[in-house]
């Protein structure tokens, strides 16, 4: 099993220079390695037992398990009420009467591993999007500015050469931060979009799995049902239609264990409250996101918050001078930066900026 998820450790590999905040890192990294994990865990049936099983009588057991594993079983959801050994065999499990109405049949479970796995691809999506966009610009400014154990003539050639950038590109950064800010907001999308699709897949029975699951301890014994239970059911029945002897079809009932939808439960409860966390995180971000884009006099204060060194006139300064691309390419750098180096580098920047607009004057 180790070596089984090992390779979901480059997703999580710490980068010395940072383009993206922590948020959008756990939707891209974090999610898609969960995901990935998940997706192979359901996959390794090795390790959890084969994930079908049906009893019958009279006929081979490999090929009813093959037929109802590629086909699809059914519970009675009226049978989750009923009391298990005394009216019903199993939760869910009775006599269908013939009715086909009021069965509910379970087809997810073929598809599971597959749907992780595309799911973790889109989460990836933003990834690529924004990797691809950045075109590596932060790491170019940085240049090994992030270690302040450099030679000083070194040292000062690398903030030259960031002042003298930013000089010749000020106020051509708003399409930089407005695509990374882009993708942040399709972090949000894909979340949103993705619960969407799961409550779809489940028969509208997602969107309510972890209240239902927190809530089912607080029933009473008598009307509460397992909804783990009811969404991922471990016992259920298979209907089976073959030619007699005198070529008349009979019809043979068999009861199906499925092993697998104990791991299925415990995984989508673990994303139903993951996917619910980070949808809230998600959209404090973008909400932010929008603040700083409309109400530009908090930047300074935001611009200071990144680094103490920087004196508050001078971060109200660079605000005043330049737009909030600039600006944002500049607060990243106070993330990847040392702070001394970034302090003299954003004084310099401030004087430079301030001589130039004078002299438009």
């Amino acid at each position: 099993m180790l070596r089984l998820l090992g390779g979901l450790k480059d997703y999580l590999k710490w980068q010395p220079i940072s383009t993206d905040s922590a948020i959008f890192r756990l939707h891209n990294l974090f999610t898609t390695a969960l995901l990935m994990g998940c997706s192979l865990v359901v996959t390794a049936t090795q390790y959890v037992g084969n994930p079908i099983q049906c009893i019958v009588n009279g006929l081979p057991t490999h090929p009813i398990n093959t037929y109802c594993w590629i086909t699809s079983t059914y519970t009675m959801p009226d049978a989750f009420q009923r009391q298990v050994g005394v009216e019903v065999a199993h939760p869910g499990v009775s006599n269908d009467f013939n009715n086909e109405d009021a069965k509910k049949y379970y087809t997810y479970y073929q598809w599971v591993c597959f749907v992780l796995f595309f799911q973790a691809c889109l989460c990836y999506v933003p990834k690529v999007l924004w990797d691809n966009w950045e075109g590596g610009l932060i790491n170019a400014l940085v240049n090994g500015l992030n270690m302040g154990l450099c030679p000083e003539e070194t040292k000062c050639e690398k903030k030259k050469v960031v002042t003298d950038y930013f000089l010749s590109h000020i106020k051509r950064h708003n399409t930089y931060a407005v695509r990374y800010w882009f993708c942040e907001a399709l972090c949000l999308v894909n979340i949103i979009g993705q619960l969407y699709l799961m409550n779809r897949f489940f028969d509208g029975e997602f969107m309510s799995y972890g209240l239902r699951v927190m809530t089912f301890s607080e029933q009473s014994q008598e009307e509460r049902v397992d909804p783990m239970v009811y969404v991922f059911p471990r016992v259920t029945k298979c209907t089976f239609h073959k030619f007699g002897p005198s070529g008349t079809i009979q019809k043979h009932d068999s009861l199906c264990i499925l092993p697998l939808n104990i791991v299925n439960e415990k995984t989508y409860i673990l994303i139903w409250f993951w996917f619910i966390i980070l949808a809230t995180l998600l959209t404090l971000l973008v909400v932010y996101r929008v603040v700083i884009l409309l109400l530009p006099g908090i930047r300074p204060a935001l611009f200071r918050a990144r680094n103490r060194m920087v004196p508050m006139s001078v971060a109200e300064d660079l605000a005043r001078h330049t737009d909030v691309g600039d600006w944002w390419v500049l607060y990243m750098l106070g993330r990847n930066m040392d702070p001394l180096i970034f302090k003299e580098v954003v004084l310099d920047l401030s004087k430079k900026i301030q001589t130039a607009a004078s002299n438009i004057q």
